[in-house]
């Protein structure tokens, strides 16, 4: 991590004493005297310095998701290829090259379009998919960079000032934007441009499988070139989520960062049917996915006794639920009293209530989108669904914008199953349980 880099606290990140709890997972790091005080500078705006206390203590809480980098210089966009894949496509071309003009170089792959697009560098005579385009292209670029952009994007302006600087890390052999739908007119266009599955929000984070972000699209990202020859590429096997398998291998190599302050637009699908179709591919990518990185893939990640406590409301025993609740609360202050007087008790509980509503979201989207075949043919079944379509009706008053919530659900489930049975495995259809609340670590 460079010297000069300033850091922002995450804004779900507490500090109680010599206590910061944050991150994803959740971790719990117990700070010393010094560890305090240098957290009290960054938090004030003071950058890191060449000290090597400071350099270790900023890792563990960027690492953590508990502070983010903003360093102070970065590679210039000379040293970056844009590399484009595109089948059929060539209208787009000169517009995306007008907005990544700075950049050092262009290498658009024609993946065997029946009309060969103009200006291509690479044309492959028949189509052999995204991930071998990309490939292609990333193998025929000569900078230090290349930044991976779809047909159907348009960076924003300054789109790479807020990317590069975070390559200043060695480490960081990863950065991505954040992609949001362009507005457009239309239920759908609205709807996309609220719930895009390929926008993961407006804060910054490390990209961890079974965090809040776990994954980032190559619809838009910016990768080491040498990082992408040590992952060996895109598995060109994978028609579909080659995006995330590339991702969960260059983790393997190095970080990867997700850093919303830069932007890039996606144009949605243009009819409902194109749209479920997209949704629905997704959903099978799952199953190889679960058999390339069985670990990483999973619809929820909860502790079992929450999950236990959740079961019991979601068929009509409240009582029985909140005497589940109070028990993992016990614990975890019991849990937390061996291993730190930092903590009072009513952050226990704070704490408690968090991970329950966290697990409740998890399981309320794991509902949703993955369980919905087994649960809709019972009466209970049936309830945790309409719960867990409860927070989405209160959003909006527009039954069309929820009626696309449930199609995009269906259908992204739909692909998960269809994927599951060719595949015949069951493990994205399986949740993991954890019995430990947070992570915990020291600091110096």
């Amino acid at each position: 991590m460079k010297p000069g880099t300033q850091f922002t606290l995450d804004v779900a990140a507490r500090r109680t004493g010599a206590v910061v709890i944050g991150g994803s997972p959740l971790r719990l790091v117990r700070l010393g005297s010094a560890g305090t005080r240098m957290l009290d500078r960054w938090t004030s705006g003071e950058p890191l310095t060449e000290s090597p206390g400071q350099l270790r203590l900023a890792r563990k809480l960027v690492d953590a998701g508990i502070l983010h980098p903003k360093p102070p210089a970065g590679p210039s966009p000379a040293d970056v290829t844009v590399v484009v894949p595109v089948k059929d496509d060539a209208t787009r071309m000169r517009r995306l090259r007008e907005a990544t003009a700075e950049c050092g170089g262009h290498v658009v792959v024609d993946d065997g379009s029946a009309e060969p697009v103009p200006g291509a560098d690479v044309r492959h005579e028949a189509p052999r998919g995204p991930a071998a385009a990309r490939n292609s292209g990333s193998r025929s670029a000569a900078t230090e960079f290349v930044a991976f952009l779809d047909a159907d994007t348009v960076p924003e302006p300054g789109w790479l000032d807020a990317l590069l600087p975070h390559f200043s890390d060695p480490s960081v052999i990863a950065v991505a934007p954040r992609v949001r739908s362009s507005a457009g007119d239309g239920l759908l266009a609205q709807y996309e441009l609220e719930q895009s599955s390929l926008d993961l929000g407006a804060k910054p984070a490390p990209v961890r499988p079974m965090s809040k972000v776990s994954y980032v699209p190559t619809a838009a990202l910016v990768v080491r070139r040498g990082a992408l020859t040590a992952a060996n590429g895109f598995d060109e096997q994978l028609r579909y989520g080659e995006d995330v398998d590339l991702v969960w291998r260059l983790l393997d190599v190095g970080a990867v960062r997700y850093e919303p302050a830069s932007v890039v637009r996606h144009e949605p699908r243009p009819t409902v049917r194109a749209w479920l179709r997209q949704r629905f591919d997704y959903g099978t990518s799952a199953a190889p996915l679960s058999q390339r990185h069985p670990e990483r893939l999973a619809p929820a990640r909860v502790s079992a006794v929450t999950t236990a406590a959740w079961a019991l409301a979601a068929v009509g025993h409240p009582v029985p639920a909140a005497a589940v609740a109070a028990g993992a609360t016990a614990l975890l202050a019991r849990r937390l009293s061996t291993s730190t007087r930092d903590v009072p008790p009513a952050e226990v509980v704070r704490l408690a209530a968090r991970g329950q509503l966290g697990a409740g979201r998890l399981l309320a989207a794991a509902s949703r989108r993955v369980w919905w075949p087994v649960l809709l043919p019972s009466r209970h079944g049936r309830r945790v669904l309409a719960a867990a379509y409860l927070p989405f009706a209160a959003q909006t008053a527009s039954p069309g914008r929820l009626a696309l919530r449930i199609a995009d659900d269906v259908a992204y489930g739909a692909g998960v199953w269809t994927g599951c049975v060719r595949h015949r495995t069951a493990t994205p259809l399986l949740p993991q349980f954890t019995e430990r609340p947070f992570a915990q670590g020291r600091g110096r």
